[in-house]
């Protein structure tokens, strides 16, 4: 699959070099960054999620008490 990205020419040109210093191509750059940003807000979520949860029930445990609920010796 292609994808097309409009972007002026000082920016291409920094993705240009940021690829080259790093012994990658452009599209990997770009693959590897929107993956990122996506894995990065999606830990965001999960994180207020949790959050959020423990808000309402603030009960936390030792590493111990979780061994044992979690039944790890």
């Amino acid at each position: 699959m292609s994808i097309s990205i409009r972007m002026n020419e000082k920016e291409l040109e920094l993705i240009k070099k940021y690829a080259e210093l790093n012994g990658s191509s452009v599209s990997e750059v770009m693959r590897k960054a929107i993956l990122e940003k996506i894995e990065d807000e999606f830990d965001i979520f999960l994180y207020e999620k949790a959050f959020k949860s423990y808000e309402q029930n603030p009960k936390t445990y030792t590493i111990e008490e979780a061994k044992t609920l979690l039944g790890i010796k």
